[in-house]
């Protein structure tokens, strides 16, 4: 398999955690978001989106957006669990992580804060506002349901990684990035650094990879 990545990239950072979460090996092709290499045409080719991750399988098959990759990588290696069994234990992981990938990552997303500067005009100080409104926003509701819940537990949902921590690791460090207070959400603070120690984490943390600059 190929993952076309950039290392800051937090959809990215989500496939690489989980690939190694599932002991899968691959090859890594940089794609420099700054650098727009994602506008090439034979990228877009392969992703008409302009966007990573793009991960290519042994067959030749390209598959996008992140969570779609990882929820093929559950359904064709299951093992080990990225998602319960339970169905109504796997709706709830699932909302954590799509809290987290729909509703507060793509507000932050490189294409949406260039519209913001290039299109309507924000200065530097209302782009970063804008930025921390978002994260803020999403960690006080996501830090409240977890906090509350009686199925969080080491990780977001028991003593074993999910999506949800797939999800909520590089948002975690994307909210560091932005100088946010993350002392506001302990139970968020919490899991990340349970989930970091763990050797899937560690390996697929942006200063690790083979384009971090």
């Amino acid at each position: 398999m190929k993952l076309y990545s950039y290392f800051r990239s937090s959809a990215a950072y989500r496939v690489r955690i989980a690939l190694g979460l599932k002991g899968l090996p691959f090859d890594y092709a940089p794609v420099h978001l700054v650098k727009k290499e994602q506008q090439a045409p034979g990228y877009r080719k392969l992703n008409p989106d302009a966007l990573v991750p793009t991960l290519v399988d042994d067959a030749g098959h390209a598959l996008t957006p992140s969570l779609a990759i990882i929820e093929w990588l559950e359904e064709t290696r299951p093992e080990p669990l990225l998602l319960p069994r339970a169905p109504l234990e796997r709706a709830w992981v699932r909302s954590l992580a799509l809290q987290i990938a729909c509703d507060i990552h793509p507000l932050n997303n490189l294409r949406v804060l260039r519209f913001l500067v290039k299109e309507m005009g924000l200065a530097e100080a209302q782009k970063l506002a804008w930025q921390r409104h978002w994260v803020e926003s999403g960690f006080a509701a996501l830090e409240q349901r977890l906090a509350g819940d009686p199925h969080t537990g080491a990780f977001c949902f028991g003593d074993a990684p999910t999506l949800a921590d797939v999800t909520l690791v590089p948002q975690m460090y994307n909210a560091r990035r932005l100088d946010i207070d993350l002392t506001r959400y302990p139970t968020l603070m919490r899991i990340d650094a349970q989930a970091t120690r763990h050797p899937a984490f560690s390996a697929a943390a942006p200063e690790k990879q083979p384009d971090a600059s």
